[in-house]
């Protein structure tokens, strides 16, 4: 079994990089302006699921209530594993983008998107952090929504726990005045955990529940503590149910 789940891995990483390799002159002639930019997240939705497909990893939403994508969302779902990244993209219906580390810049696959559609943030850098706060701002003024993994990354404790929020986005929801959706990742780390290597990966159904969006225009800017535990509590009940 721990063979074929190391095995499994090789799999999913070979599903990846074919698929995306596939798509990537369309992807990169998109990348050159950023008229394209749209276009560009409709090919990654399809890839993120066409990828994880061929290695046996589906999505299955649940939702609270049902989520106008014409409205412009900051999505909080916790984070186990790197395909919580690909569930997003598959989620979500509108036009979107992420916020993520610095080094995603540099990834095979993760790269052209870190330099044109998606938010790069070095979260050891205040000036970085205010930058890419920013320019997340801008997006969601442009209708773009923003997803943004609270925690900050995935939790190094197996089997993983929810780790302590950031403040950024909430500080930023109430700001702007954006809903926040809270997003429920149950049990993907039991497909695939981080990235997948430690402990192998299997195929399976990843479940996730979609919490109904929390409206932040009652919310003052001191508020943002209130708001953060407030999502934290949300996530972490359907968690532990």
């Amino acid at each position: 079994m721990k063979l074929l789940k190391k095995v499994h891995i090789y799999l999913y990483v070979v599903s990846v990089v074919l698929t995306y390799y596939a798509t990537w002159p369309f992807i990169k002639i998109l990348s050159l302006k950023p008229s394209g930019y749209k276009t560009m997240n409709k090919f990654r939705r399809g890839w993120a699921a066409v990828s994880s497909g061929l290695a046996g990893f589906f999505f299955k939403f649940e939702y609270e209530q049902a989520i106008d994508w014409s409205k412009t969302y900051i999505i909080c779902p916790n984070h186990t594993s790197n395909l919580d990244i690909a569930a997003m993209c598959v989620m979500i219906k509108g036009d979107y983008c992420f916020m993520g580390k610095e080094e995603l810049k540099d990834g095979i696959v993760t790269g052209l998107f870190f330099k044109t559609v998606d938010i790069p943030v070095n979260r050891e850098s205040k000036m970085s952090s205010f930058r890419a706060f920013k320019a997340a701002g801008e997006k969601i003024k442009g209708g773009t929504s923003v997803v943004i993994f609270p925690e900050g990354g995935i939790s190094d404790k197996y089997p993983p726990t929810l780790q302590s929020f950031k403040n950024g986005p909430f500080k930023l929801a109430i700001e702007l005045k954006v809903p926040i959706i809270p997003v429920s990742s149950a049990n993907t780390w039991e497909m695939l955990w981080d990235d997948g290597t430690k402990h192998g990966t299997k195929p399976g159904i990843c479940n996730f529940y979609v919490h109904k969006p929390i409206d932040t225009t009652d919310f003052a800017p001191e508020d943002a503590d209130k708001l953060r535990d407030k999502v934290y509590g949300i996530i972490n009940e359907k968690l532990v149910a």
